[in-house]
């Protein structure tokens, strides 16, 4: 019985990130990338592209897509549990997907870093904030943020 009760509160929780979001503004985005080693020239495409995210999922299955005339890209996942992932950039890293508190936070890891993008619903709209962390000691890094 508990287990059910958990599975529609998970749900619920991904019906909210559920839905397509184009990108409304974007801040600090480029210094993300600077963080990440991107390009310059990847720089000013990524940057000025507008993002369009769609969230879905088909039963414990969750999926977002990203669409841009930079480059798109989908992941899907099962909440809570360690998938591999190909990034926008390239990196090939260790992802997890978990819901709290109303966020929904997507953990990267690759070679000693990790990439925390948070997505949150405020007044309807999705913000993403997105911090890289330097090291295992987890020095709080480049920090961007997304309005959708």
């Amino acid at each position: 019985m508990m287990q059910f009760f958990l599975k529609a509160n998970l749900s619920r929780m991904v019906d909210l990130f559920q839905g397509t979001w184009k990108s409304i503004s974007c801040e600090n985005f480029e210094e993300y990338m600077k963080e990440l080693g991107v390009s310059v020239a990847v720089q000013n495409l990524a940057g000025s592209a507008k993002p369009r995210i769609i969230i879905s999922a088909d039963g414990d299955k969750v999926s977002i897509k990203t669409e841009s005339t930079f480059k798109n890209s989908e992941i899907s996942f099962k909440i809570g549990e360690e998938f591999d992932e190909t990034t926008i950039d390239n990196r090939k890293v260790k992802s997890i997907v978990t819901l709290d508190g109303g966020s929904m936070i997507h953990v990267q890891k690759w070679l000693g870093k990790e990439t925390t993008i948070k997505r949150k619903i405020v007044d309807g709209k999705m913000v993403v904030s997105v911090c890289k962390w330097k090291e295992e000691k987890k020095r709080k890094g480049s920090l961007e943020e997304s309005y959708y």
